[in-house]
């Protein structure tokens, strides 16, 4: 396989009939170049120049060798300077997973300003409710929680998930709010079942102690989707057991309540998940450095944590 330069110097010997032409125009010495081209000349195992001490001549081989790669060589180098270009400047379609109420409430935000920074990016964003797999569906990143990690791939932890229960209310105006978990038995219950399992979960909840008791809502109303479950509760149609992200804006507006402040399930964390650091392209270090950024500056992984009250 030869190199560009072993190439690249037999073709401007060969425009200029002199290896020190060649060289000028190269910023190489002509010794450099007389080198590339008798190691290309061993490695074809045919001679391409005839020399003299006035000038160079191609052969017969040299001149359908010239022919065969002259285009090719200026394509190839177009290429290498395009992908060299991209390797330094954030550019190509970045292919990012995102749950969809995540996503679209804290990520998608960000997007103006990446675009304003990275112009030559052209996002493809996934909303959807799954653990991707990130090499064999061609992702360059995805934001979410409780994915494989296989060879390769990097976590990078942005903030606790945190489930909590919320209510509208207008749908707590007229109950007594519960003490602990046990007391949402008594209410009712908008709950999820699982697209993957079928099932419902109901989660163990713990306090700042480090007790544990079980929050059995009951099943009055079942969706399949958090976005759709917060809406309910909204709505005033019961308990919902939410994550804080999905919630944080509805808490901070007041159009959701939190009940049982000192009381959160732990879901895991919510991390950025990635190839591997080598040779990261910069169009997925762009969007990592920017999603860290944005939440040191906004302090979410603080606002996320429902173990704070």
């Amino acid at each position: 396989m030869e190199t560009l330069a072993n190439l690249e110097s037999f073709v401007k010997s060969a425009e200029t009939s002199s290896f020190s032409e060649a060289a000028r125009r190269m910023t190489l010495t002509p010794a450099a170049v007389s080198r590339n081209v008798a190691m290309l000349e061993r490695n074809l195992g045919v001679r391409l120049f005839q020399r003299s001490t006035r000038k160079l001549v191609l052969t017969e081989a040299g001149e359908r060798f010239l022919q065969s790669i002259g285009g090719n060589l200026e394509a190839l180098q177009a290429a290498i300077t395009e992908v060299s270009s991209g390797a330094s400047e954030p550019a190509g379609v970045l292919k990012v997973s995102l749950s969809p109420t995540f996503g679209t409430t804290h990520i998608l935000p960000l997007l103006p300003e990446l675009l304003r920074r990275f112009p030559r990016i052209r996002p493809e964003w996934h909303f959807e409710n799954r653990p991707v797999d990130l090499v064999a569906e061609g992702y360059d990143a995805a934001i979410g929680g409780g994915f494989d990690l296989a060879p390769g791939i990097v976590a990078r932890t942005l903030a606790p998930a945190h489930i909590i229960a919320v209510a509208a209310p207008a749908y707590m105006a007229e109950r007594t709010p519960p003490t602990d978990p046990a007391g949402l038995s008594q209410l009712d219950g908008i709950v999820m079942r699982s697209l993957r399992t079928g099932r419902i979960r109901h989660w163990a909840m713990r306090d700042a102690a480090g007790t544990e008791m079980t929050a059995m809502l009951p099943e009055t109303i079942v969706v399949n989707d958090p976005a759709a479950m917060r809406e309910a509760a909204k709505l005033g149609l019961g308990i919902a057991m939410l994550a804080v992200p999905d919630v944080l804006p509805e808490l901070e507006n007041g159009s959701l309540v939190r009940l049982l402040p000192h009381w959160y399930s732990d879901a895991g964390a919510i991390s950025l998940y990635y190839a591997s650091r080598t040779l990261l392209p910069a169009k997925t270090r762009a969007f990592v450095d920017l999603v860290a950024e944005a939440f040191k500056r906004d302090r979410l992984a603080e606002r996320f944590a429902g173990s704070l009250g």
